[in-house]
């Protein structure tokens, strides 16, 4: 799997912080239950699942039945889940209308609902721009069709300008924060430890987020391979997902120890970044179900997607956690 830039994560069985949380809710035994009958390979992003995880559970994660994989961004993880690479991965609201546009092969089994903030589009702390307004004429890295892609047209429209006002250059991450920091592109629209990093680390200004912008929609989601042969094991990691949002939101410091720690950046950066990409778990209502079709209608509009979808065709709505 070298061409998903696949990366073997490890736990941390020996750390001695976090909390008694999911032990306490009897999630961690639930997961090994399931886990002994069905492994799950999980796709994961730096500071994604994994870390929350980790923290929640004072880094008992049962990895003798859990494989993670980490990818640069949510394309490389698709095309994993499209590949029958990965089990299962959490992606944003964009990502999904841009796998379903792609694959008939991934569901969304859960949503995760948090306030948008997380993605946003940053500048240098010497650059002139400072508005919306001012992008005009500018390049903006972001990776296509994804979560930074949307904000910014969002944000053009909002501001009453119009979507070719601004030129993208489409680059993954540690591609774009250097050209960012040589000059090489005048922004970046990003997410969650991206933007955090590179404003606590690199002085970057932040333009624009998307608590206004965005539906705040993350999503679960699986292969249609796994949903049948690991229905089990899905549900009992949906469930400690749950529980691990619940525990981060009631212990912000704790989390933002454990996460620094497992993804090597510094704790300023994670305090700054760690509520930003904590939510509520949830069904995939039909609220949850119109937010999602607004992206996808939002997307086609601005050329995103090629053709209209129905948000409804990649949701199993009888997936039960």
């Amino acid at each position: 799997m070298s061409e998903f830039l696949k990366t073997r994560l490890l736990s941390h069985p020996s750390r001695r912080t976090m909390v008694k949380g999911l032990a306490g809710m009897g999630l961690l035994a639930s997961v090994r239950t399931a886990s002994a009958q069905d492994s799950l390979l999980i796709g994961d992003q730096k500071g994604g699942t994994h870390a929350l995880l980790s923290a929640a559970t004072s880094g008992h994660i049962d990895n003798a039945m859990i494989t993670w994989s980490l990818f640069a961004g949510a394309p490389m993880l698709i095309q994993a889940l499209a590949a029958n690479a990965v089990d299962t991965g959490a992606i944003g609201d964009a990502p999904l209308a841009f796998a379903q546009d792609g694959t008939s092969t991934i569901r969304a089994i859960a949503g995760i609902q948090s306030d948008g903030t997380t993605t946003a589009i940053i500048t240098r702390r010497d650059s002139p721009i400072h508005t919306v307004g001012d992008l005009k004429g500018r390049s903006i890295a972001t990776l296509r069709a994804q979560t930074g892609h949307y904000l910014t047209l969002a944000a053009l429209r909002a501001a009453g300008m119009h979507d070719d006002d601004v030129h993208f250059v489409f680059l993954p991450p540690v591609s774009a924060r250097a050209a960012l920091q040589t000059g090489a592109v005048d922004a970046w629209a990003t997410w969650g430890p991206y933007v955090s990093a590179a404003i606590i680390t690199d002085g970057a200004r932040e333009i624009v987020n998307g608590g206004q912008l965005m539906s705040g929609l993350s999503y679960v989601v699986a292969t249609v391979d796994a949903l049948h042969a690991k229905k089990d094991a899905l549900a009992a990691y949906v469930r400690q997902l749950k529980a691990a949002h619940e525990w981060g939101r009631a212990n912000p410091d704790e989390y933002a120890a454990a996460w620094a720690t497992d993804v090597g950046l510094p704790l300023a950066v994670a305090r700054r970044v760690v509520p930003t990409m904590l939510g509520d778990v949830v069904t995939l209502n039909p609220h949850v179900i119109q937010k999602q079709q607004d992206v996808c209608d939002f997307m086609y509009d601005t050329r995103m997607l090629s053709h209209r979808l129905d948000a409804r065709a990649i949701m199993d709505t009888g997936f039960i956690f």
